[in-house]
């Protein structure tokens, strides 16, 4: 816990003059008796006695105002906004085709559930893969048609949950491989970025070189990347995928290809009598993704299970590092009413003490 005023607790110097002021203090009330004598050989009450702790009390009081006055709070966030990064477009294949089986890791599942997977840990961190923290992230998935799935963003919890919820495409006629339209929407949301970051920042109000608030208007472009991950060969879209990777090539974005695949795939498929794998075609222009690839400065692998999915994805990550400028940002839990309620509950208990059990007359 810290304070937001901590010289407030300077006023806990007073205290002692207070205390020293109370002794000295003489009683302000008398009442006479023709003789003390009888009195004298009374003993004190238990109450005579533990009055004067009514004035611990009272200081005791003015201590926890002070502690509230002095603002306490406990930081219960440390945001890392990083004002110079990466900007990246995932774009994932999520066509029929992907439904094919995959080892991951040792076990059985589709080629997306597997993608998604690595996906997850290259954004986020985990099977020695630091995350992405501080870079510009979106998501785009294609099949016959291209969809940003998720924007370019900074906090990447809203990224991995659209990731996380990406699905086969279910519906027959929206099935396919548009490589071209994908590559092309994700190079125009990359284009676009600088302009959007701009517009933000206008919208609030920030002039060039301020920072006034954790926002992605704060960000600026160091590189600009697209990551392409399927496992077919481009049937359908209004783009060509050369013809959209030299636009890309033109607005200085790279794009690293990955083919998802192996020699012998195979689909599980439902039937009344149990599941049974089935064996699948391999369709994968290695060549096209290889092309799309050189041409922008990329490079082009080829994955046949989650792990050299995983080695692959690592490859990009230490090839797109670079150093990240960042502001720090700390969120705190105000902690004064806490204090401030404990503080009057003490003074409202010194006052009902002092009208009752230690009430004196006069």
């Amino acid at each position: 816990m810290n304070f937001s005023s901590p010289w407030i607790l300077l006023l806990f110097l007073v205290l002692p003059l207070m205390v020293y002021l109370m002794l000295r203090r003489k009683g302000t009330a008398a009442v006479r008796f023709a003789s003390l004598t009888e009195l004298q050989n009374c003993p004190a009450s238990w109450r005579l006695r533990f009055r004067p702790f009514l004035a611990v009390i009272r200081i005791l009081c003015l201590a926890l105002l002070i502690i509230a006055l002095a603002g306490p709070r406990r930081e219960i966030e440390l945001t890392e906004i990083s004002t110079e990064g990466v900007a990246i477009e995932v774009v994932v294949d999520h066509s029929g085709s992907m439904s094919t089986d995959m080892d991951y890791y040792g076990q059985t599942m589709n080629r997306l559930e597997a993608v998604k997977k690595v996906l997850a840990d290259f954004i986020g961190g985990g099977r020695n893969l630091g995350g992405r923290k501080g870079d510009l992230i979106g998501l785009v998935v294609f099949a016959r048609y291209a969809d940003t799935v998720c924007p370019l963003v900074i906090g990447h919890d809203v990224l991995l949950k659209f990731l996380e919820g990406t699905d086969i495409v279910k519906v027959q006629n929206e099935d396919g491989t548009a490589i071209g339209d994908a590559i092309a929407l994700a190079a125009a949301r990359l284009h676009k970025a600088e302009e959007e970051i701009q517009k933000r920042r206008k919208s609030l109000g920030l002039s060039e070189g301020q920072i006034a608030e954790p926002a992605e208007g704060d960000f600026k472009i160091k590189s600009k990347v697209i990551i392409l991950l399927t496992d077919g060969i481009n049937n359908t879209g209004e783009y060509s995928p050369l013809q959209a990777a030299q636009m890309a090539k033109e607005w200085g974005i790279k794009i690293y290809t990955v083919g998802i695949g192996s020699g012998q795939a195979f689909a599980t498929v439902q039937t009344p009598f149990g599941s049974y794998k089935v064996p699948t075609g391999q369709d994968l222009d290695e060549a096209l993704l290889k092309s799309i690839a050189d041409q922008t400065g990329g490079f082009y692998s080829r994955a046949d299970d989650a792990k050299s999915l995983g080695e692959i994805v690592k490859k990009i990550d230490e090839s797109e590092k670079t150093e990240v400028k960042s502001v720090q940002y700390a969120q705190y839990s105000e902690k004064f009413g806490l204090w401030a309620l404990l503080a009057m509950a003490v003074l409202a208990m010194e006052m009902l003490a002092s009208c009752t059990i230690f009430r004196k007359v006069p």
